[in-house]
C-alpha cells in the first residue's frame, strides 16, 4: 500500500507539473528561435511602414515638383514670346529707318 500511495503522489505531481506548464502565456509558450523570428517579423512591418510613408512622401514631392516644373515652363515659354515680339518691333523699326534713309 505504501507502494500505490508514492506512486499515486508521483502520478499526481506529474499531472500537475503538466498542467501548470499548459497555463502559460502564449510569448512565454515560444521558444528562443520562435521569440527571434517573432522579433524578425515586427521589425520587418516597422521597416516596411517606414518604407512605405517614405514613398508616400516622395511621391507628393515629385508631383509638387512636376506642377512647379509645368508653371515655370508656362512662364518661360510666355517670356520667350514675349521677347520675341520686342526684337521682332525692333527689327521692323531698324528697317523703317532703313527704307527713310535710302529716300
Amino acid at each position: 500500500m505504501k507502494r500505490l500511495s508514492t506512486s499515486a503522489m508521483l502520478a499526481i505531481a506529474t499531472l500537475a507539473a503538466v498542467l501548470a506548464g499548459c497555463n502559460q502565456s502564449s510569448s512565454d509558450s515560444m521558444g528562443p528561435a520562435e521569440r527571434a523570428g517573432k522579433a524578425v517579423d515586427d521589425a520587418g512591418a516597422k521597416v516596411s511602414s517606414a518604407v512605405q510613408q517614405e514613398v508616400v512622401k516622395a511621391d507628393a514631392a515629385a508631383r509638387a515638383a512636376k506642377e512647379k516644373a509645368k508653371d515655370a515652363a508656362a512662364q518661360a515659354s510666355h517670356n520667350l514670346d514675349r521677347a520675341t515680339e520686342q526684337v521682332g518691333k525692333k527689327v521692323e523699326r531698324a528697317g523703317e529707318k532703313i527704307q527713310e534713309a535710302a529716300r
